[in-house]
């Protein structure tokens, strides 16, 4: 029997209550196809449509990826009036390594550009199972290398660029901090993982927790794993790299300041708990919320919802103090 889980918040409940219930066999690499046909039939507003009538303006740009790589599709979101040099966010979205879509995260950026007044680069990667590991974090890294190198032509402050993502994308935001660190940049001024996927081990008591329930339950982790890294995933005597499993990373130290955000009720708690502990262990600087009976993605799904309000808050105050603003 898996442990008893933590208990959803009441409106979140009714929330979870609301969506489509997750029939049908477990998922495996063969339904992957499926999964991804579902997630591209529900509906996404164009970036201009998020936009509306903010003073935003929207590029679609193809930059370089990887040596030997296919070009990399990045969506670059700019303040209007800007006249100097502003913060960059470096964003990359999640999906669980195998589905999902830069546009999933459109609003959020939006939203961030329009309150703090920098600029957005949002950025397309391959996906798992096609393209396994090291394919979407070197993806992700290049995009980086390329945001730092065009900062002036972006308006981007190069000294002031935080990486962030949610879920997959929190993990391998982790992963091209690791490398940026070990590679010698580019420089970071900080990290935003929101529920981030890091530990394809899921030994964690939350990763049994909530085996069949919430938004992303342990079935559909152990299949991104899977995916991303063939037989390897969940061995702990195999040779994983650290870049695609950051919680396997032996030395947390040297690594820009971390915001590190999960729910009390989902499987991504006690490895997300564990990662800003090390970094705190390694010297470092980690800012950790746990949100009480929250479950993966709740801002998402349940963007009315008092503890988004809190969350959205405190993440704006992470943003200001770390780049000053």
């Amino acid at each position: 029997m898996p442990p008893t889980p933590v208990p959803f918040d009441p409106a979140l409940t009714a929330v979870l209550a609301g969506m489509p219930a997750a029939d049908g066999p477990a998922p495996t690499l063969d339904t992957i196809p499926l999964m991804r046909a579902a997630g591209a039939a529900m509906p996404m507003l164009p970036v201009a449509e998020v936009i509306g009538d903010r003073e935003i303006d929207a590029e679609e740009r193809l930059v370089p990826g990887p040596a030997g790589a296919p070009d990399l599709e990045i969506t670059v979101l700019r303040p209007r009036r800007a006249t100097t040099p502003v913060p960059g966010l470096y964003n990359i979205h999640g999906g669980g390594m195998i589905t999902g879509h830069r546009a999933m995260d459109t609003p959020r950026l939006v939203a961030l550009v329009e309150e703090l007044g920098v600029v957005a680069v949002n950025v397309e990667y391959r996906l798992a199972p096609e393209h396994p590991h090291p394919a979407p974090v070197e993806d992700c890294y290049a995009g980086l290398t390329w945001m730092s190198g065009h900062a002036a032509e972006l308006g981007v402050d190069p000294r002031r660029i935080v990486v962030m993502g949610g879920s997959a994308g929190g993990g391998l935001a982790a992963g091209v901090a690791l490398l940026a660190r070990d590679r010698g940049g580019p420089h970071l001024a900080g990290q935003l993982l929101l529920c981030p996927m890091l530990d394809d081990l899921n030994t964690t008591v939350s990763s049994h927790q909530y085996d069949g329930l919430g938004t992303w339950p342990r079935a559909l982790n152990l299949l991104g794993w899977r995916a991303l890294l063939g037989e390897r995933a969940g061995d702990p005597d195999a040779d994983v790299p650290v870049y695609a499993a950051p919680a396997r990373a032996a030395d947390l130290s040297g690594l820009p300041p971390a915001f590190v955000e999960a729910g009390s009720a989902e499987l991504f708690r006690d490895e997300d708990v564990a990662y800003a502990t090390r970094i705190w262990a390694a010297g470092g600087q980690a800012e950790l919320h746990i949100w009480g009976g929250a479950f993966h993605g709740f801002d998402i799904f349940a963007p009315d919802h008092e503890v988004t309000a809190a969350a959205l808050a405190s993440r704006l105050s992470w943003f200001r103090r770390t780049l000053s603003l």
